[in-house]
């Protein structure tokens, strides 16, 4: 047996529907948000769990809540798997952003590892903080199943990291839906990619909802 970790983005927000920048704003899940993790948890409660990390924003937790619930579960909240910080583009619709920004939002576009948003963080700032959680469960479990619930963002860089892509490209080579699950597999050779952004646990009605 090895060692698997679960990355479950967090289900959808009023943000996610809008398609607005929401990083280190709070949000909630939507009523639909609430259901996806619901689902999640009826759909991955079968799986022998070995520990769950959690991002310490409200709607990464509401997304674990359900499973962790119905399993008696504990959540290990980390810092490190918050989403990106946007800064002043909290908030904002891209529109808004691309003219009132424009010279930091084109080098944000061309090369987000080392480019923030203004006032943000940085594609490698974000790995810097989440990776050593992944190395904390490498460290702490060989084998078993790990859950971690973070943040789109989030999530691509460490997929990136982990897959030996340049972070910088994270925007342009992952895509992670809300209440999205991919698998990573660590084996002899190093982490394999086993499952991308699987949403076929839900129904369709919710898979087919737009800006998620």
């Amino acid at each position: 047996m090895t060692l698997k970790i679960y990355l479950l983005r967090h289900g959808e927000t009023t943000y996610s529907q809008r398609g607005a920048y929401c990083g280190a704003l709070d949000a909630e899940l939507t009523p639909e948000g609430g259901q996806m993790a619901q689902f999640f948890a009826e759909a991955y409660r079968s799986i022998p769990w070995a520990d769950v990390y959690v991002s310490p924003m409200k709607r990464a937790i509401a997304t674990a809540q359900p499973l962790c619930k119905a399993l008696g579960l504990p959540m290990q909240i980390r810092d490190g798997l918050r989403e990106i910080s946007y800064g002043a583009w909290e908030d904002q619709e891209q529109d808004f952003v691309r003219q009132r920004y424009e010279e930091d939002y084109l080098r944000w576009q061309t090369d987000p590892a080392w480019n923030p948003p203004t006032g943000g963080e940085t594609a490698i700032q974000i790995a810097a903080r989440a990776l050593p959680i992944i190395t904390e469960i490498e460290s702490k479990y060989k084998t078993g199943n790990v859950l971690v619930v973070s943040h789109k963002a989030t999530i691509r860089i460490i997929l990136c990291s982990l897959l030996g892509i340049d972070v910088g490209r994270y925007r342009d080579r992952i895509n992670t839906p809300a209440a999205s699950v991919s698998i990573v597999k660590f084996v002899t050779y190093g982490p394999m990619l086993e499952v991308l952004s699987d949403r076929s646990y839900m129904p369709e009605q919710l898979r087919n909802r737009a800006g998620t």
